[in-house]
């Protein structure tokens, strides 16, 4: 299995969360072409959040796409005439309150993967590269993008 987390995850630093883990369990999955898993547990220093409940989600899923497209007909000089995109995505649900009287609403954090179809067999390693590069910099920059996402300050 490609898509398999294995539990617990550790999160990224986030401000007031000292070395944040999730433990997982597999869920069921959306779609024949997803993978989900809820949150059971938390831990670290700070990190007092909510596990998953059916009426507070706290989730994250891997969607991949349904049929993976093709590159289109060659024209007279061998080159594609069109190139379709495929798209992976990862989805986080998470219950937040946004008053003390209210019921969790749903915050959904999406991250897309939208590439040209044939990168993926005929340049893989950029392909990884970029991965690669994205996972780092959301890794490093984890407590910066919580701290402007509560703050509104970049």
């Amino acid at each position: 299995m490609a898509i398999a987390l294995s539990s617990p995850v550790t999160g990224g630093a986030q401000t007031g969360f000292t070395s944040p883990t999730y433990t997982v369990a597999a869920d069921a999955a959306l779609n024949a072409h997803s993978k989900q898993y809820a949150v059971t547990a938390v831990g670290g220093a700070g990190n007092t959040a909510r596990v998953h409940a059916a009426d507070d989600p706290f989730t994250v899923a891997y969607f991949r796409p349904a049929t993976y497209r093709a590159q289109g007909a060659a024209n007279a000089f061998g080159i594609p005439t069109s190139i379709p995109r495929n798209v992976d995505k990862i989805v986080v649900r998470k219950g937040v309150k946004p008053h003390t009287s209210l019921n969790p609403q749903p915050m959904v954090i999406t991250i897309a993967v939208d590439r040209p179809a044939g990168c993926e067999s005929n340049n893989p390693v950029d392909v990884r590269a970029a991965l690669s590069l994205a996972i780092g910099a959301l890794n490093q920059l984890s407590a910066g993008i919580g701290d402007t996402t509560v703050s509104g300050i970049l």
